[in-house]
């Protein structure tokens, strides 16, 4: 459940309409072919998770397979990627309160929201798990009666509707604009699906993480792949590809054309429990991407104090102060500073999904010995498969630099990932100078007596 609450946010029911409108009906063809990808790098991850469940996930086992700098980076460009999601869906959620909330700014708004599940993230991870499953649940439940209605509707089954499959082919035909944009419209659907990679973190934290980690790759993601294709197959069966308003849910006009009462304010609830999901997982994911920083040296140790019930607070809490930050640069710089965080955020789940690609090729003989030659998990036809993987991420990282659009926010995440390394080469230039030494000490973050404890519950 925490897996598909990542993954279905406002960039399924929002932003599915950006997508449609440039692909046309062919856009069932993307979300499919982007759907495969993401199972194949879960399937990846979720090798090496089950072989070795960590905190730390993905962050950890780059750092094992490529060195510090690998971990270091991969760790800050996903917090820095999630914390910008916090941020983005805060400011979100208070427009959409504003449908309901007249006269409290919208900034007001978003501070509340953000100081709530501040609040049950802060309780225990079990009150995290209960709210995202809710969420979740919620959420699934909205497209699974969406898919439903739209089949009867197709099937001329509803009131006043007849069988009529007329729209995917009657306003240009399948790909009205050509193969291309079909392909490279994996670039932006991408960014919607992702999330699933976060239930590698949760599960370290849960009684049996192999098992929870095997239920969510094998299960999750062949769930949300249905979501989301059955969803953009109802989309453009039921209404005109080309009649979707920039901005607007196309959600919310097939409903308008099934005649149900309310569904504006139906589907604003969804909406706003999707960006609520996307803000508690947001929430979780970069306080322990800082937990594991702080047990390696990279951010203060102070990141690493937990509770009583194993919540890392300081985490959290400085999690929540970036939010607020997010929230300020909104209000004041909407159309410089925060354009740039978010653009900048565009590509960093890209960067991410790279580094878990090269750890698994990487870690793979590795993770083998250590299991007596035989993985409880594997990732299917490797190397070859493995390999294609990582070959088809570079090629959409290289085809974003021949798109005007997301060019900028290939450029922006690269330097901010520039970024990241010199800060990391001048920590370790520090940790090497004489002054830095002390008799009997290491410059070794992974021998630090916090690594054997990264999980915060058994701290």
């Amino acid at each position: 459940m925490i897996a598909l609450g990542g993954t279905m946010g406002a960039g399924l029911f929002i932003g599915s309409g950006a997508i449609i409108s440039a692909v046309g009906p062919a856009a069932i063809v993307t979300y499919a072919l982007t759907g495969v990808l993401i199972l194949l790098v879960m399937r990846m991850l979720g090798e090496m998770a089950v072989a070795n469940p960590r905190t730390g996930s993905f962050t950890d086992y780059a750092r094992d397979a490529m060195g510090n700098w690998a971990g270091f980076s991969t760790a800050w460009l996903y917090w820095y990627y999630q914390m910008v999601v916090v941020g983005f869906e805060a400011v979100v959620g208070a427009q959409l309160l504003q449908r309901w909330i007249h006269g409290v700014p919208a900034w007001l708004l978003s501070v509340m929201l953000l100081l709530a599940l501040t609040l049950v993230n802060l309780v225990s991870v079990g009150n995290f798990g209960r709210f995202e499953y809710w969420f979740a649940g919620i959420k699934v439940a909205a497209v699974v009666a969406f898919v439903a209605v739209g089949v009867l509707f197709v099937l001329g089954l509803w009131p006043n509707a007849t069988i009529d499959f007329s729209n995917l082919t009657a306003h240009g035909g399948l790909a009205p604009n050509g193969v291309l944009p079909m392909l490279s419209g994996v670039v932006v659907v991408i960014f919607s699906m992702v999330g699933a990679e976060v239930v590698t973190v949760a599960a370290a934290e849960s009684k049996e993480p192999g098992l929870a980690i095997k239920r969510a790759v094998n299960a999750v993601i062949y769930r949300v792949l249905f979501f989301f294709v059955t969803s953009s197959l109802i989309i453009v069966t039921i209404i005109p590809w080309d009649s979707i308003p920039t901005g607007d849910s196309p959600f919310l006009h097939v409903l308008q054309v099934l005649n149900i009462p309310g569904v504006a304010d139906i589907l604003n609830v969804v909406i706003l429990i999707a960006v609520l999901s996307c803000l508690n997982i947001g929430l979780y994911s970069t306080s322990r991407m800082l937990f594991t920083l702080g047990s390696n040296g990279e951010c203060p140790k102070w990141m690493t104090s937990v509770n009583k019930r194993g919540v890392p607070v300081w985490g959290v809490l400085s999690c929540t102060t970036i939010g607020y930050g997010c929230i300020a640069v909104a209000y004041f710089f909407p159309d410089s500073v925060f354009l740039f965080l978010i653009n900048a955020s565009g590509a960093m789940i890209l960067f991410v999904y790279l580094m878990i690609c090269i750890s698994q090729i990487i870690l793979r003989k590795k993770n083998e010995r250590e299991h007596g030659g035989k993985l409880e998990f594997k990732m299917w036809l490797f190397p070859f498969l493995s390999i294609a993987v990582t070959a088809v991420i570079i090629f959409i990282l290289a085809t974003m630099l021949w798109d005007s659009t997301s060019r900028i926010s290939l450029l922006q995440g690269l330097a901010v990932w520039a970024v990241i390394l010199i800060a990391f080469g001048i920590k370790t230039v520090r940790e090497r100078s004489p002054s830095a030494l002390t008799p009997g000490a290491s410059t070794d973050p992974n021998e630090s007596p916090l690594t054997e404890t990264r999980n915060p519950e058994k701290v």
